[in-house]
C-alpha cells in the first residue's frame, strides 16, 4: 500500500532529481521499538520488522546476538517482561483490527500459548503483579461500549472482573500486594480530559483521587508506598510531576514543572535510586534522572537530578529500568536515525545500542534533518512547522504538505522513509502542527475543537502562503497528504481551498462526520464526540464540514486509500468519496 501512494505522487509531480536509491529500498528500511528488559537485565525483548511485519526477538545484552521468537502475518502490538523472568507477554490482533489477544511465550520460544481468545473483543494490557503470578488488562467483552478490567491468573488461566464500569476504563496501577487499583477513565463531556480511581479490591471502595473542573489530563501512573506520582496539566498550559499523599489525598505536590513544555515520560524502577522523565521540548525528547528514597513505608523525592545525553535530537520512548534500578532501555529515533534499542547504565552514565536496524543499502548520510520554522495564520497565531528541504534545493520546489492524524497529536522529527524517498527526488516537506496539536500547552491543543474545526484547514491555507513567500516553492505544485484525521485534513483542504492544491492523497481518511461517528468501532463513538461534536446535538454542524458534501468544488487530482478491517475510520468513508466522484464524473 506504501508503494502504491508513493507511485501515485511519482506520477503527479515532475521528478527534479534521480536518486541512486529506489522506493522499495526507502519501504525496506527497518526499526526496532517496544523494548522490555528482564528482571536482571540480561536480557531485552522488542519488536522489530525485520522479518516484513513486527515481531518479537529477544537479545542477550551481553553477545548482543537477537533471536526471532514469533513468525506471524499479522503484527504483535507489545511485548512485556515478566517479572519473574520466566517469559513474556505479548499482545497481536488478526488483520489490523485492533482486537488485540494476549498470548504467553517461553523466552526460548518453545512454548507458546493463548490467554485470551475471542476475535470480537479487545484486550489493552495493562501490567503485571510485582510476584509475576498475575497480568491485568482492560476489556470491552462485557459490553462492546465499555471496557472493565480484568486479571488473570498465569498459573492457572484463571480470568476475573476486578472493576465493572460503564466507561472506557484502562488500568493504570496496581499496589504490589494487588489489593489497590487505579484506574484512569476518560470524560464523556471534555475532549482531553480524564480522571484517576483508587479502588480497594477488598472493600470495592472506590475513591476520586483527580477532581478538577478545566480539561485535564492525567497519566504515566506509579502507585508508591505512600502516595501516587503522575503527570498532569491540571490548573496549567504543560503537563508537569505531581504526587498524592494516599494518607491524605487532598496533599497534592508538583515535584517538577516547566512553563514552556510537557513532561511527557515518567517511569520508576521497583529498586533504585533515579526515577526517569521526559521533556518534550519543541518536539525533541529531553531524557532526565530525580533521585528518590524509599523505605519499608515511604518514598521521598528528592532534589537531585541531571541530564542523560541522548544519541542525537530526536524521540526517545518505550523506557522500562531493570528491577534493581540500574539499567534503562527505551527506543530511539530521529529524522535521520532509523528506531533502535539504546540502553542506559544509570552508574556509569553510559549509553549502548542494542539493536542497529537495517537501513536497506542506503547510506545514512542521505537522510536530511528538517528546519523547525513558525508561520503566522489568519489570525496572528504563529503556527509551528518542520520544513524539510531536498539537498539539491536552489530552484523551485515541489512541496508536499503532511498533516498528521490525532487530531491530538504532534508532528515530531522522527524518522520517515516515505519523508526521505521524496526528498532524494527532489520534493520538500512541510509538517505543520496546525491548532489542536499537542504540544504547545491545552490553549493549543483545544483551539480547534468542535465549532473551531476549520480554523485548522486555514492554518494549511496560511502554510501555503508561507511556502510560496517563503520556503522557495513552486505554486503550482504544491500537494496535500495525510491519514486518518490527517486524511480528513486533506479532503478539508482541497474542499475548502481548491486552487490550491497541485494533488492530494487522503489515506483511511474521514468525509462524513455523520457516518463515520455511526460507524465507528461503538467504544470510541463517546470518545471522539466529545473533540468533534455530538450526533445528537451537532448534527447540522458536523454535516456542513463534511467534505462529502462539497465533492462539486474538487479540482485536484485525488488518491484514496484505505483498509477493509478499519475499526477506527471505517472503509465506507472511502467508499463514500469514490463513488460521488465516479457520480459526479
Amino acid at each position: 500500500m506504501r508503494l502504491i501512494f508513493a507511485s501515485f505522487l511519482i506520477l503527479l509531480l515532475t521528478i527534479f532529481s534521480l536518486s541512486q536509491y529506489t522506493i522499495q529500498q526507502y519501504l525496506s528500511i527497518r526499526s526496532a521499538s517496544g523494548p522490555s528488559i528482564s528482571p536482571d537485565g540480561t536480557q531485552i525483548a522488542y519488536l522489530t520488522n525485520t522479518s516484513g511485519t513486527s515481531q518479537v526477538w529477544i537479545v542477550d545484552v551481553a553477545n548482543g546476538k537477537p533471536r526471532q521468537l514469533t513468525f506471524y502475518d499479522d503484527n504483535v502490538s507489545f511485548v512485556s517482561f515478566s517479572p519473574r523472568g520466566d517469559g513474556l507477554v505479548f499482545g497481536k490482533a488478526r488483520g489490523g483490527d485492533e482486537n488485540t489477544q494476549l498470548f504467553w511465550i517461553s523466552l526460548d520460544g518453545s512454548n507458546v500459548k493463548q490467554l485470551t481468545n475471542d476475535p470480537k473483543v479487545r484486550h489493552n494490557f495493562g501490567g503485571w503483579l510485582k510476584d509475576g503470578t498475575k497480568i491485568y488488562y482492560a476489556s470491552n467483552k462485557r459490553n462492546r461500549n465499555y471496557f472493565d478490567i480484568y486479571s488473570m491468573d498465569l498459573t492457572t488461566g484463571k480470568e476475573d472482573l476486578i472493576y465493572q464500569q460503564d466507561g472506557s476504563n484502562s488500568f493504570a496501577a496496581i499496589s504490589d500486594d494487588g489489593n489497590l487499583l487505579v484506574v484512569s477513565r476518560p470524560s464523556t463531556e471534555l475532549s482531553l480530559d480524564n480522571n484517576l480511581y483508587l479502588i480497594d479490591l477488598k472493600t470495592k471502595r472506590e475513591t476520586l483521587l483527580t477532581p478538577h473542573k478545566d480539561a485535564s489530563l492525567f497519566g504515566d501512573v506509579t502507585l508508591l508506598k505512600d502516595s501516587i506520582v503522575f503527570t498532569s496539566n491540571k490548573d496549567r498550559e504543560f503537563a508537569a510531576i505531581m504526587q498524592i499523599n494516599l494518607n491524605n489525598l487532598r496533599e497534592v505536590k508538583v515535584l517538577n514543572s516547566n512553563d514552556k513544555w510537557d513532561v511527557e515520560a515518567l517511569v520508576f524502577p521497583e529498586n533504585g535510586k533515579y526515577f526517569a522523565y521526559t521533556i518534550n521540548t519543541d518536539g525533541f525528547t529531553e531524557l532526565w534522572l530525580r533521585a528518590f528514597k524509599s523505605d519499608a513505608k515511604t518514598t521521598k523525592i528528592l532534589a537531585e537530578s541531571r541530564q542523560v545525553k541522548l544519541p542525537a535530537r530526536g524521540v526517545a520512548s518505550g523506557f522500562q529500568f531493570s528491577k534493581n534500578g540500574k539499567l534503562l532501555v527505551f527506543s530511539f529515533n530521529s529524522s535521520r536515525y532509523n528506531s533502535d534499542i539504546w540502553l542506559y547504565d544509570v552508574e556509569r552514565d553510559q549509553l549502548k545500542q542494542i539493536t542497529e536496524s537495517d537501513l536497506a543499502g542506503i547510506e545514512r548520510s542521505n537522510f536530511i534533518e528538517p528546519e523547525l520554522i513558525k508561520y503566522k495564520t489568519f489570525d496572528g497565531l504563529q503556527i509551528p512547522a518542520w520544513y524539510y528541504k531536498p539537498k539539491e534545493s536552489g530552484k523551485k520546489l515541489a512541496v508536499i504538505v503532511s498533516v498528521h492524524g490525532g487530531p491530538e497529536a504532534q508532528e515530531r522529527p522522527v524518522f520517515n522513509a516515505i519523508y526521505q524517498y521524496f526528498l532524494s527526488r527532489g520534493y520538500a516537506i512541510l509538517a505543520p502542527n496546525v491548532r489542536g496539536s499537542t504540544g504547545y500547552g491545552k490553549t493549543y491543543t483545544h483551539l480547534d475543537d468542535i465549532y473551531k474545526r476549520e480554523d485548522s484547514v486555514k492554518d494549511l491555507a496560511a502554510a501555503v502562503e508561507w511556502l510560496k513567500t517563503f520556503g522557495n516553492a513552486d505554486e503550482k505544485k504544491i500537494a496535500v497528504m495525510g491519514g486518518s484525521y490527517g486524511g480528513y485534513m486533506t479532503m478539508a483542504a482541497i474542499t475548502l481551498y481548491p486552487d490550491l492544491w497541485a494533488a492530494a492523497v487522503n489515506t483511511v481518511g474521514i468525509v462524513n462526520w455523520e457516518t463515520f461517528l455511526k460507524n465507528t468501532s461503538e467504544y470510541r463513538r463517546r470518545q471522539r464526540e466529545v473533540e468533534y461534536g455530538f450526533l445528537e446535538r451537532d448534527l447540522e454542524f458536523l454535516r456542513s464540514i463534511s467534505p462529502i458534501y462539497k465533492v462539486d468544488r474538487i479540482k485536484t487530482p485525488l488518491f484514496v486509500i484505505h483498509g477493509k478491517n478499519d475499526p477506527r475510520v471505517p472503509y465506507t468513508e472511502a467508499e463514500q468519496i469514490v463513488e460521488a466522484l465516479k457520480k459526479r464524473g
